[in-house]
């Protein structure tokens, strides 16, 4: 049997740190439906964004900050996903980016919490209970595979780094 290195055993630590800060905030709800109320505007302020504004890559930065992250801090969904920090394994702890032809970019991002069979299970900032990408709050939700138009590992190490 291999044994884990301590890198390794760090790394699956961190992921189940993320998931289980993601996790802890669901319900949370928007006061008024704006993009507002207590928890939403500390998701903003982590990335230096008025209330009012859309929350979901807030969200994702703030989860990472409160395990202690340095990066993401971004509130502008695409910058997310830069091309060394693309992944192709749906890791918990990774992020998930939707791609929305309207805007021609990615719009949303989420939390991946798990996979189960061809479903990518997440917890997304900013959503609903249909998956909107301006709902008003943090939900659990299952994204078919072919629905994530990317993902990115703000997890391990840079190459070269």
């Amino acid at each position: 049997m291999l044994k884990k290195t301590a890198e390794v055993k760090q790394l699956e630590a961190q992921r189940t740190a993320i998931v289980q800060i993601a996790t802890n905030e669901l319900g949370v709800r928007e006061k008024t439906g704006n993009n507002d109320g207590e928890k939403v505007e500390a998701y903003l302020k982590c990335v230096d964004l008025k209330k009012g504004q859309p929350w979901c890559a807030a969200y994702v930065s703030w989860v990472f900050a409160k395990a202690g992250f340095k990066a993401p801090r971004s509130g502008w969904s695409p910058s997310l996903f830069p091309s060394s920090r693309l992944a192709r394994s749906a890791l918990p702890g990774n992020v998930l980016g939707i791609y929305f032809p309207a805007y021609k970019r990615i719009a949303h991002v989420g939390l991946i919490t798990g996979v189960d069979g061809e479903w990518i299970v997440s917890v997304e900032g900013n959503t609903n209970v249909t998956g909107s990408r301006e709902g008003d709050g943090v939900y659990k939700k299952w994204r078919h595979i072919k629905t994530i138009y990317r993902m990115a590992d703000w997890l391990r190490k840079e190459e070269g780094k």
